[in-house]
């Protein structure tokens, strides 16, 4: 979704993250040791079919894009389902000025299962989409559906609330989980596709507006989670998950055990043991807020982006239930381990 990734060419360098690009070497080691991990904890069953019937249905309402009808209304669902599941869930409602000009009226949406315990871990998405499939050959100014690139990442963690709302007391996680959706992360300027359009914003980061507005808005207030997972584009069939370099700087022990667990369940093909590049994304605002935080991004071990990436083949056709599965069964196991 997103801003993201932008990967950023030749901008980039100059910006925090691709300055050092690390080699993509395979660790073998890390196999090796996942392979050797302790037999991990009974987690409850992530189930992908209502995953994905949660993405589509944000798919169904139209491109998620700031100032539109489809945008207030998919956000308005989505506050639903959390309430719906029992979260407690507050609205950080905020305007933020885009690459062009436009003042965006947008909205985080944070959602908290078991908000009174004292040790949290967070899952962040984001759930608007991009107004422009720039990186398509013939459709370039149409907004894109997003199924990918936002819908899987709030599919994902809405089905984890789900699951975890059933949970009865003994069978419930050691650890509350928020759930942090950011608007407006995709709406920014790309210049190696977007050269005609000027950037009103100059050297200010045009992406990732919402966590950019939460990390110094914090919600809840001075939150201290013991760490963060970013989902961003991970519904698509035979995505590839390498581990980010701010991820590893940042937060190795957590891209370890994310990482090695899902080798345990068996979904190594999907969480590759490959050291990935650094992207600009939520995660880089996140950790600048004191939030130790990982991104699961789909980017390829060659350093680019699935084809669909910022496209209208971004659609409900690429995206794959194996995929959802892989991502939530991780996760979810991820916290019974805390």
């Amino acid at each position: 979704m997103n801003l993201l990734s932008r990967l950023a060419p030749a901008a980039m360098v100059a910006l925090l993250l691709l300055t050092a690009c690390p080699s993509k070497k395979e660790t073998t080691e890390a196999e090796t040791s996942a392979a050797s991990q302790p037999t991990l904890p009974k987690a409850p069953d992530f189930n992908p079919d209502s995953a994905y019937a949660y993405t589509a249905k944000q798919v169904a309402f139209g491109p998620r894009v700031p100032n539109t009808k489809a945008h207030v209304q998919t956000g308005d669902w989505i506050i639903g389902k959390f309430k719906e599941a029992g979260l407690t869930v507050k609205e950080q409602p905020f305007e933020a000025m885009a690459f062009d000009g436009k003042m965006l009226k947008s909205r985080n949406i944070i959602a908290q299962y078991m908000p009174q315990a004292p040790r949290r871990i967070a899952i962040f998405t984001h759930w608007d989409t991009r107004p422009f499939a720039d990186k398509d050959k013939e459709k370039k100014n149409q907004p894109l559906d997003g199924a990918s690139d936002g819908a899987s990442g709030v599919g994902v963690a809405l089905e984890m609330a789900r699951i975890l709302s059933l949970q009865k007391d003994a069978a419930a996680p050691g650890v509350g989980v928020d759930f942090i959706l950011f608007d407006s992360e995709d709406y920014g300027y790309d210049g190696s596709t977007q050269g005609e359009k000027k950037n009103l914003l100059g050297q200010q980061e045009t992406w990732c507006l919402g966590s950019q507005h939460w990390a110094k808005n914090m919600v809840p207030a001075n939150y201290k989670p013991n760490y963060g997972i970013l989902l961003d584009m991970v519904g698509a069939k035979n995505a590839k998950f390498t581990r980010e370099q701010l991820s590893r700087e940042k937060a190795a022990d957590v891209v370890e055990k994310v990482w090695n667990n899902a080798a345990q369940l068996g979904f190594s093909d999907y969480f590759l043991f490959t050291d990935g590049y650094g992207l600009t994304d939520d995660h880089v605002f996140t950790n600048q807020a004191g939030v130790r935080t990982i991104d699961v991004i789909d980017f390829l071990p060659n350093g680019e982006f699935q084809p669909y990436h910022h496209t209208t083949q971004d659609n409900m056709s690429i995206i794959d239930k194996r995929t959802l599965k892989a991502v939530g069964q991780t996760l979810l196991t991820t916290i019974y381990a805390e």
